[in-house]
């Protein structure tokens, strides 16, 4: 004859089992806590590492852009300070400018349809070649620049692409 009764022996064995369970359940969360904690920590790593390279390609998409429109600018100033020697005063004379083409010019750079000529539209406008010869000029050496900024964005995005792989 054993000196536990049997009631106090199957107590005994169910609190027994039962911090078993407890105990692996304390260690299986622990294990489970810091695989989750190793995989944020490897997501921050991750995420300041794109980050980065992200800030180095808009570092260096700016100062391409910055870098391209300034040549583009200097090339369309100097193009601009040479109209005179390519529009000499004797051809604002010998061509005037009349309305109409002032109309057709205004129409196209608003990207709007022209209104119908009138006969008025014969009459010089007042406006000289030279003139005309520097606003062609200037708005040439925007689009440029509107192209270089077009350039420099779809390099940058193609950057933010590749950093993220």
């Amino acid at each position: 004859m054993s000196l536990i009764p049997w009631p106090y022996r199957w107590l005994a064995l169910v609190l027994l089992a039962a911090a078993l369970i407890g105990f692996g359940w304390i260690k299986g969360a622990g294990h489970v806590q810091a695989q989750w904690d190793a995989a944020v920590q490897k997501q921050t790593l991750q995420v300041a590492a794109i980050r980065e390279r992200q800030a180095q390609a808009t570092v260096k998409a700016v100062t391409q852009y910055v870098d391209r429109v300034r040549v583009v600018r200097e090339k369309g100033d100097t193009i601009i300070k040479e109209v005179p020697v390519y529009v000499p005063v004797q051809a604002d004379a010998a061509c005037p400018i009349n309305r109409g083409f002032v109309r057709l010019h205004d129409a196209a750079a608003a990207g709007e349809l022209p209104e119908p000529a009138r006969d008025a539209d014969a009459a010089t406008a007042g406006i000289a070649l030279s003139a005309v010869a520097g606003t062609v000029v200037a708005n040439y050496q925007i689009c440029h620049e509107t192209a270089e900024q077009l350039r420099a964005l779809q390099g940058w995005v193609r950057e933010m692409k590749a950093a993220i792989k």
